[in-house]
Protein backbone atom coordinates (compact mmCIF):
# COMPACT_ATOMS: atom_id res chain seq x y z
CA UNK A 1 0.00 0.00 0.00
CA UNK A 2 1.23 3.49 -0.86
CA UNK A 3 0.33 6.81 0.74
CA UNK A 4 1.47 10.26 -0.38
CA UNK A 5 0.47 13.88 0.13
CA UNK A 6 0.60 15.69 -3.21
CA UNK A 7 -0.39 18.93 -1.47
CA UNK A 8 -1.82 19.70 1.95
CA UNK A 9 -2.51 23.15 3.29
CA UNK A 10 -4.99 25.98 3.52
CA UNK A 11 -4.48 26.71 -0.21
CA UNK A 12 -5.05 23.22 -1.59
CA UNK A 13 -5.27 19.54 -0.65
CA UNK A 14 -4.75 16.30 -2.56
CA UNK A 15 -3.71 12.94 -1.09
CA UNK A 16 -2.89 9.73 -2.95
CA UNK A 17 -3.70 6.27 -1.55
CA UNK A 18 -3.18 3.10 -3.54
CA UNK A 19 -2.50 -0.62 -3.67
CA UNK A 20 -0.70 -2.39 -6.52
CA UNK A 21 -3.93 -2.54 -8.51
CA UNK A 22 -6.22 0.26 -7.26
CA UNK A 23 -5.59 3.88 -6.34
CA UNK A 24 -7.62 6.96 -5.41
CA UNK A 25 -7.19 10.59 -4.54
CA UNK A 26 -8.64 12.10 -1.40
CA UNK A 27 -9.66 15.56 -2.66
CA UNK A 28 -8.41 17.49 -5.66
CA UNK A 29 -8.02 21.02 -4.32
CA UNK A 30 -5.17 22.03 -6.61
CA UNK A 31 -5.09 22.40 -10.39
CA UNK A 32 -5.36 19.30 -12.52
CA UNK A 33 -1.91 20.05 -13.91
CA UNK A 34 -0.37 20.11 -10.42
CA UNK A 35 -2.12 16.88 -9.51
CA UNK A 36 -0.69 15.17 -12.56
CA UNK A 37 2.79 16.58 -11.92
CA UNK A 38 2.58 15.36 -8.33
CA UNK A 39 1.55 11.87 -9.38
CA UNK A 40 4.34 11.74 -11.96
CA UNK A 41 6.89 12.67 -9.27
CA UNK A 42 6.45 9.24 -7.69
CA UNK A 43 5.89 7.29 -10.91
CA UNK A 44 2.09 7.33 -11.15
CA UNK A 45 -0.34 8.84 -13.61
CA UNK A 46 -3.89 10.17 -13.32
CA UNK A 47 -5.17 7.69 -15.90
CA UNK A 48 -4.41 4.87 -13.47
CA UNK A 49 -6.68 6.30 -10.76
CA UNK A 50 -9.98 4.60 -9.90
CA UNK A 51 -11.69 7.65 -8.43
CA UNK A 52 -11.61 10.76 -6.26
CA UNK A 53 -12.93 10.76 -2.68
CA UNK A 54 -14.19 14.21 -1.72
CA UNK A 55 -14.18 15.26 1.93
CA UNK A 56 -16.21 18.46 1.42
CA UNK A 57 -16.93 21.18 -1.11
CA UNK A 58 -14.60 24.02 -0.08
CA UNK A 59 -12.43 25.19 -2.98
CA UNK A 60 -9.15 24.04 -1.42
CA UNK A 61 -10.52 20.50 -1.73
CA UNK A 62 -12.28 20.50 -5.12
CA UNK A 63 -10.51 23.10 -7.31
CA UNK A 64 -9.18 20.54 -9.81
CA UNK A 65 -12.06 18.08 -9.50
CA UNK A 66 -13.91 18.96 -12.71
CA UNK A 67 -10.83 19.01 -14.92
CA UNK A 68 -9.52 15.67 -13.65
CA UNK A 69 -12.90 13.93 -13.77
CA UNK A 70 -13.56 15.03 -17.36
CA UNK A 71 -10.07 14.41 -18.69
CA UNK A 72 -9.66 10.93 -17.21
CA UNK A 73 -13.32 9.93 -16.75
CA UNK A 74 -12.78 9.55 -13.02
CA UNK A 75 -15.64 8.65 -10.69
CA UNK A 76 -16.29 11.15 -7.89
CA UNK A 77 -17.39 9.90 -4.47
CA UNK A 78 -19.01 12.20 -1.91
CA UNK A 79 -21.82 12.32 0.65
CA UNK A 80 -25.24 13.50 -0.59
CA UNK A 81 -24.83 16.94 0.97
CA UNK A 82 -21.37 17.40 -0.49
CA UNK A 83 -22.50 16.11 -3.88
CA UNK A 84 -25.30 18.64 -4.01
CA UNK A 85 -22.82 21.41 -3.19
CA UNK A 86 -20.48 20.13 -5.92
CA UNK A 87 -23.31 20.21 -8.47
CA UNK A 88 -23.97 23.83 -7.47
CA UNK A 89 -20.34 24.93 -7.90
CA UNK A 90 -20.27 26.54 -11.32
CA UNK A 91 -16.47 26.89 -11.41
CA UNK A 92 -16.14 23.11 -11.72
CA UNK A 93 -17.83 23.07 -15.11
CA UNK A 94 -20.18 20.38 -16.34
CA UNK A 95 -19.83 16.99 -14.67
CA UNK A 96 -21.06 13.75 -16.20
CA UNK A 97 -23.85 12.48 -13.89
CA UNK A 98 -22.59 8.93 -14.43
CA UNK A 99 -19.36 9.86 -12.63
CA UNK A 100 -21.11 11.06 -9.47
CA UNK A 101 -21.45 8.43 -6.75
CA UNK A 102 -23.06 9.17 -3.40
CA UNK A 103 -21.57 7.51 -0.34
CA UNK A 104 -22.61 7.62 3.31
CA UNK A 105 -20.80 8.13 6.59
CA UNK A 106 -20.14 4.89 8.49
CA UNK A 107 -20.97 2.72 5.46
CA UNK A 108 -18.09 0.80 3.87
CA UNK A 109 -17.71 0.72 0.10
CA UNK A 110 -15.18 -0.81 -2.28
CA UNK A 111 -13.07 0.67 -5.04
CA UNK A 112 -11.15 -2.23 -6.55
CA UNK A 113 -9.33 -3.91 -3.68
CA UNK A 114 -9.56 -0.85 -1.40
CA UNK A 115 -12.07 -0.92 1.45
CA UNK A 116 -13.17 2.64 2.23
CA UNK A 117 -14.98 3.94 5.29
CA UNK A 118 -16.12 7.58 5.39
CA UNK A 119 -16.77 9.02 8.84
CA UNK A 120 -18.32 12.27 10.00
CA UNK A 121 -16.28 15.32 10.97
CA UNK A 122 -17.39 18.69 12.32
CA UNK A 123 -16.68 21.48 9.82
CA UNK A 124 -18.63 24.37 8.32
CA UNK A 125 -19.50 22.51 5.13
CA UNK A 126 -22.58 20.72 3.81
CA UNK A 127 -21.86 17.11 4.89
CA UNK A 128 -18.12 16.67 5.48
CA UNK A 129 -16.33 13.38 6.11
CA UNK A 130 -12.86 12.02 6.62
CA UNK A 131 -11.75 8.71 5.11
CA UNK A 132 -10.27 5.47 6.38
CA UNK A 133 -8.86 3.24 3.63
CA UNK A 134 -7.80 -0.38 4.09
CA UNK A 135 -6.04 -2.90 1.85
CA UNK A 136 -5.33 -6.38 3.18
CA UNK A 137 -3.56 -5.88 6.53
CA UNK A 138 -2.83 -2.16 6.18
CA UNK A 139 -5.04 0.84 6.97
CA UNK A 140 -4.49 4.56 6.48
CA UNK A 141 -6.66 7.61 7.16
CA UNK A 142 -6.92 11.21 6.02
CA UNK A 143 -8.56 13.42 8.62
CA UNK A 144 -8.47 17.21 8.20
CA UNK A 145 -10.90 20.13 8.60
CA UNK A 146 -12.35 19.15 11.95
CA UNK A 147 -13.27 21.70 14.56
CA UNK A 148 -12.93 19.22 17.41
CA UNK A 149 -12.57 15.51 18.08
CA UNK A 150 -14.55 13.20 20.31
CA UNK A 151 -14.81 9.48 21.09
CA UNK A 152 -16.40 8.84 17.68
CA UNK A 153 -13.39 10.32 15.87
CA UNK A 154 -10.94 8.51 18.14
CA UNK A 155 -12.59 5.15 17.44
CA UNK A 156 -12.41 5.71 13.68
CA UNK A 157 -8.71 6.54 13.89
CA UNK A 158 -7.62 3.57 15.98
CA UNK A 159 -5.57 0.69 14.56
CA UNK A 160 -4.00 2.70 11.73
CA UNK A 161 -0.65 2.12 10.05
CA UNK A 162 -0.44 5.67 8.71
CA UNK A 163 -2.39 8.89 9.12
CA UNK A 164 -2.49 12.37 7.70
CA UNK A 165 -3.97 14.51 10.46
CA UNK A 166 -4.78 18.19 10.47
CA UNK A 167 -2.46 20.45 12.48
CA UNK A 168 -3.88 23.70 11.17
CA UNK A 169 -2.86 26.53 13.46
CA UNK A 170 -1.00 27.73 16.49
CA UNK A 171 -3.64 29.20 18.80
CA UNK A 172 -1.50 32.13 19.91
CA UNK A 173 -0.46 33.05 16.36
CA UNK A 174 -4.10 33.00 15.31
CA UNK A 175 -5.30 35.06 18.27
CA UNK A 176 -2.73 37.85 17.82
CA UNK A 177 -2.68 37.70 14.01
CA UNK A 178 -4.31 39.93 11.43
CA UNK A 179 -7.43 37.85 10.76
CA UNK A 180 -10.73 39.61 11.53
CA UNK A 181 -12.46 38.57 14.73
CA UNK A 182 -15.23 36.58 13.01
CA UNK A 183 -12.68 34.49 11.10
CA UNK A 184 -10.65 33.79 14.23
CA UNK A 185 -13.82 32.61 15.95
CA UNK A 186 -14.71 30.42 12.98
CA UNK A 187 -11.32 28.70 12.96
CA UNK A 188 -11.30 28.22 16.73
CA UNK A 189 -14.91 27.02 16.85
CA UNK A 190 -16.37 23.54 16.83
CA UNK A 191 -16.84 23.67 13.03
CA UNK A 192 -13.40 25.11 12.30
CA UNK A 193 -9.93 23.59 12.31
CA UNK A 194 -7.75 21.50 14.62
CA UNK A 195 -4.91 23.32 16.38
CA UNK A 196 -1.39 21.98 16.81
CA UNK A 197 -2.09 21.27 20.46
CA UNK A 198 -5.27 19.33 19.78
CA UNK A 199 -3.60 17.41 16.95
CA UNK A 200 -0.99 16.24 19.44
CA UNK A 201 -3.63 15.29 21.98
CA UNK A 202 -5.63 13.35 19.39
CA UNK A 203 -2.53 11.52 18.23
CA UNK A 204 -1.83 10.50 21.82
CA UNK A 205 -5.20 8.71 21.75
CA UNK A 206 -4.61 6.79 18.51
CA UNK A 207 -0.90 5.90 18.39
CA UNK A 208 -0.23 2.18 18.37
CA UNK A 209 2.65 -0.25 17.93
CA UNK A 210 1.86 -0.68 14.22
CA UNK A 211 1.80 3.02 13.35
CA UNK A 212 4.35 3.46 10.56
CA UNK A 213 3.92 7.13 9.63
CA UNK A 214 2.30 10.25 11.08
CA UNK A 215 1.91 13.13 8.64
CA UNK A 216 0.75 16.53 9.86
CA UNK A 217 -1.27 18.39 7.25
CA UNK A 218 -3.52 21.29 6.30
CA UNK A 219 -1.23 23.87 7.95
CA UNK A 220 -2.40 27.47 7.81
CA UNK A 221 -0.12 29.69 5.76
CA UNK A 222 -0.69 32.66 8.09
CA UNK A 223 -1.07 31.07 11.51
CA UNK A 224 1.42 28.23 11.59
CA UNK A 225 4.73 26.98 10.25
CA UNK A 226 6.23 23.53 9.87
CA UNK A 227 8.70 23.61 12.76
CA UNK A 228 6.13 24.95 15.20
CA UNK A 229 3.52 22.36 14.25
CA UNK A 230 6.05 19.56 14.54
CA UNK A 231 7.49 20.67 17.89
CA UNK A 232 4.08 21.36 19.44
CA UNK A 233 2.64 18.02 18.38
CA UNK A 234 5.71 16.14 19.56
CA UNK A 235 5.59 17.89 22.94
CA UNK A 236 1.91 17.03 23.40
CA UNK A 237 2.57 13.37 22.63
CA UNK A 238 5.61 13.07 24.86
CA UNK A 239 4.07 14.93 27.79
CA UNK A 240 0.66 13.29 27.49
CA UNK A 241 -0.71 10.19 29.18
CA UNK A 242 0.06 7.96 26.23
CA UNK A 243 2.67 5.22 26.84
CA UNK A 244 4.49 6.47 23.73
CA UNK A 245 6.92 9.27 23.08
CA UNK A 246 7.01 11.28 19.88
CA UNK A 247 10.43 9.81 19.08
CA UNK A 248 8.83 6.35 18.84
CA UNK A 249 7.26 7.24 15.49
CA UNK A 250 8.25 8.81 12.17
CA UNK A 251 6.45 12.18 12.27
CA UNK A 252 6.65 14.61 9.35
CA UNK A 253 4.84 17.67 8.03
CA UNK A 254 3.17 17.51 4.62
CA UNK A 255 4.27 20.24 2.23
CA UNK A 256 1.73 22.89 1.33
CA UNK A 257 2.30 22.82 -2.43
CA UNK A 258 4.81 20.05 -3.08
CA UNK A 259 4.54 16.26 -2.90
CA UNK A 260 5.84 14.66 0.26
CA UNK A 261 7.91 11.49 0.20
CA UNK A 262 5.70 8.51 -0.64
CA UNK A 263 5.10 6.11 2.25
CA UNK A 264 5.03 2.42 1.39
CA UNK A 265 3.41 0.07 3.88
Amino acid sequence: MEFCSIASGSTGNCIYIGSNSSSVLVDAGISGKKVEEGLNSFDHTAKDLKGILVTHEHSDHIKGLGVLARKHHLPIYATPGTMEAIRSTSTLGKLDPELLHEIYADEHFQIGDLDILPFRISHDAAEPVAYRVAHEEHTVAVCTDLGYYDDYIIEHLKGLNAVLLESNHDINMLQVGSYPYYLKQRILGDRGHLSNENAGKLLSEILNDDMNTVMLGHLSKENNYEELAYETVCAEITMGESPYRASDFPICVAKRDLPSAAVRL
